[in-house]
């Protein structure tokens, strides 16, 4: 059975089949924490019961050990999951000794290195865990809703978006390109089911570095027909709102482990609000304020409360240190001491980056030039203002992709939409209304310096039966980031593939 169902078996004998994420021992008892990949418990076992011979292998037990333990389910409310099994039976698969992910601290190469191994912890199986449900919720809102899953080719003959950021292929001797979106093949499926969404890997050959870009991920994107962007506006708060809403009921325990306060998580479940590109640069610019608070006057306050800060960790850490220096001092109270000093200086750590970024946020905003498109500077300076998601929409058309629809009412702007998360997170969803025009559509293609011959069967929908219809992408791995408030979106997959990574 599953440590997630010892609910059902209160008082009753089990067997549990893991792994040990701990273990301590006494003179008479060995407590182990047991993982089995559905959940932790706490299995404790009595040399009076389990024989000398077995209480010594249990104490001899290093960290991922594998394990089969037998015993009795008794109810704890202090313990993980709330229930904890007393030991009858232990049987030893594999005494793992010397694992190579200790509980002392790792940097991060170290631990991308052993990905492999890190899956196994605590927050990263947490992590694992939500996506698994935003996964899930994600086909569940648009199976509810009446979309057709549908899949887009991952080798293609044509760019998307441009041909700067492709990884290039033999295809028998033809070059083909991994996808950087299925969203032209999905504006051929709406045609002939109406409503559709692709869910698969794409791929960008951008060479970043940012906490923002991997080189794989996983892209939702569905294009329905007879939709305009207002339309498109309300399908993507509705879905948004939906996979929030599942999280928050089905992931509360995750949530916890990964220290997530879920508050912007529940505002986010509010009506997300709706800025023209125009208002939100005056926004960025400080030249209009949100509920009475200013981009740049943020910024200048945060920067000096993070200062402040700054001074009291480093207080706090020489005055701990020097405790540590008294003679006589308590095994427990150094332990504490050393474990507070360790969690302010990693503190400290990330105080001094924002330290580094909150100048470069100010310079960004106060020097925004018209007419550009955000960067990952101007949707932290616009997202740190709302408690939701926000939407920015009707772009300059020169800085969006070919295929979005001018503005009838202003041909400057294309009927293009990002959704940009709060807390710094920026943007999570970008789409818009497709052109539906021929000819405009082939000016854009000329202008964008792409090859015609690859769009033909793009534009044959135009041709025959062309009707509004719109879409949007949501980057899988950006929402994931962004729902467990996560550092780098490296954690939000499996095994990320980003520029410079490509093991294990």
């Amino acid at each position: 059975m599953l440590i997630k169902d010892l609910s059902k078996f209160v008082e009753k004998e089990v067997t549990l089949k893991g792994w040990v994420a701990n273990r301590r021992d006494g003179k008479d008892l060995v407590f182990i924490i047991l993982r089995d990949g559905s959940g932790q418990c706490q299995c404790i076992g009595d040399i009076k019961l389990i024989g000398e011979e077995k209480f010594n292998a249990a104490v001899s037990l290093g960290l991922e050990s594998s394990i089969i333990v037998k015993g009795k389910v008794v109810l704890d409310e202090r313990q993980i999951g709330g229930y904890e099994l007393h030991i009858s039976e232990l049987d030893v698969l594999q005494n793992v000794k010397d694992y190579p992910i200790a509980k002392k601290e790792h940097g991060i190469e170290f631990l991308m290195d052993q990905r492999h191994l890190w899956l196994r912890s605590n927050r990263q199986w947490a992590i694992m865990k939500i996506r698994n449900q935003i996964t899930f919720s994600i086909h569940s809102f648009f199976q509810n809703e009446g979309f057709v899953q549908m899949d887009a080719p991952i080798f293609t003959g044509n760019a998307c978006e441009g041909t700067s950021n492709l990884f290039e292929t033999d295809y028998y001797g033809d070059k083909a390109y991994l996808s950087q979106s299925g969203q032209l093949y999905g504006e051929a499926m709406a045609m002939a089911m109406g409503k559709i969404y692709t869910f698969g890997p794409t791929f960008r050959a951008e060479k970043s570095k940012t906490r923002r870009h991997l080189s794989e991920f996983w892209m939702i994107e569905p294009e329905m027909a007879f939709h305009d962007i207002f339309d498109n506006m309300d399908l993507i708060e509705n879905f948004l709102q939906y996979v929030l809403q599942d999280v928050l009921k089905n992931c509360q325990s995750e949530l916890q482990i990964i220290g997530r306060d879920t508050q912007m998580l529940e505002s986010s479940l509010g009506k997300f609000p709706r800025l023209t590109y125009d208002e939100a640069v005056r926004i960025i610019k400080g030249e209009q304020d949100v509920d009475g608070q200013n981009s740049i006057k943020s910024l200048e306050d945060l920067m000096a409360t993070t200062e402040n800060r700054l001074s009291e960790i480093n207080t706090e850490i020489a005055e701990r240190e020097q405790k540590l220096k008294t003679p006589g001092m308590k095994k427990g109270e150094i332990n504490f001491n050393q474990t507070k000093i360790g969690q302010l200086k990693n503190e400290a750590k990330d105080i001094e980056e924002d330290l580094r970024n909150i100048p470069q946020w100010i310079s960004s905003a106060k020097n925004f030039e018209y007419g550009n498109d955000f960067g990952g500077s101007d949707e932290t300076v616009i997202t740190r203002l709302f408690k939701t998601p926000i939407m920015v929409y009707d772009w300059p058309h020169a800085v969006k992709a070919f295929y979005l629809k001018r503005n009838p009412n202003d041909s400057r702007f294309a009927r293009g939409v990002d959704v940009l998360a709060p807390e710094g997170y920026g943007e999570i969803v970008g789409g818009g209304e497709r052109e539906t025009d021929e000819n405009l559509l082939i000016e854009k293609i000329k202008e964008h310096d792409l090859p015609m011959e690859s769009f033909e069967w793009y534009l044959d929908l135009r041709r025959y039966g062309s009707v509004p219809h719109a879409g949007f992408g949501l980057g899988l791995e950006r929402l994931v980031t962004w729902v467990c408030k996560l550092k780098h979106v490296r954690e939000s997959i499996p095994f990320p593939r980003m520029y410079g990574r490509l093991m294990p």
